[in-house]
């Protein structure tokens, strides 16, 4: 593992998302998803500014940024999440 990756992102993707990135992924002709998603977010990051923050609002839904729309509710489970009665 390279030293300077030492921090793990653990990101749950819809399907539609995940074909986008081996989509993307294939096209460029890219080793893993891992090496997709680098430069995926690298470019997204260079496209939003400097800072890569222009145009966030804090306490928006994450989901509101999203490449695939999801609705006002964002993603809906028929079961509670655990913790939630």
């Amino acid at each position: 593992m390279n030293d300077l990756r030492a921090e793990r992102l653990q990101v749950m993707l819809s399907p539609e998302e995940l074909a986008a990135v081996d989509d993307f992924r294939f096209k460029n002709r890219m080793p893993t998803r891992a090496a997709a998603v680098r430069e995926l977010l690298k470019v997204g990051l260079a496209s939003a500014g400097s800072d890569g923050i222009d145009g966030v609002v804090a306490g928006e839904k994450s989901s509101n940024y999203g490449v695939f729309g999801r609705g006002p509710d964002g993603h809906t489970q028929d079961t509670p999440e655990p913790g939630e009665d």
